[in-house]
């Protein structure tokens, strides 16, 4: 009884404490998403732009950690002035997603 007990304990806090990954995205896909989306663009131009990417990481939605910031992009990228801002989101089954911010700029 005891063993039953414990199992059930067990199994009722994996099942509360499990979680599932998931990426911002304009649209989600159950077992898989690879999904490209803008989101700002400026006045300035684009011409002979720089690229910077910073990126954030889920795993199982329990742990997340990184920096997808226009900020980190920029500073990655070595720019200035940003001409526009992309994102990259792509998740697997939910165990693990990844966030990007893709900055353009001078």
């Amino acid at each position: 009884m005891l063993k039953n007990g414990l199992f059930g304990s067990l199994l009722l806090a994996a099942t509360a404490l499990s979680g599932c990954a998931y990426a911002a995205a304009p649209v989600m896909g159950t077992i898989y998403t690879s999904v490209k989306h803008g989101d700002t663009a400026t006045g300035v131009s684009n011409a002979g732009a720089k690229q910077g990417e910073s990126c954030a990481t889920s795993i199982l939605g329990v742990v997340a950690t990184g920096d997808a910031s226009v900020a980190s992009a920029s500073q990655k990228g070595g720019i200035s002035t940003v001409s526009n801002v992309d994102h990259r989101s792509m998740s697997i089954l939910g165990i693990y997603a990844e966030y990007c911010t893709v900055v353009y700029g001078q």
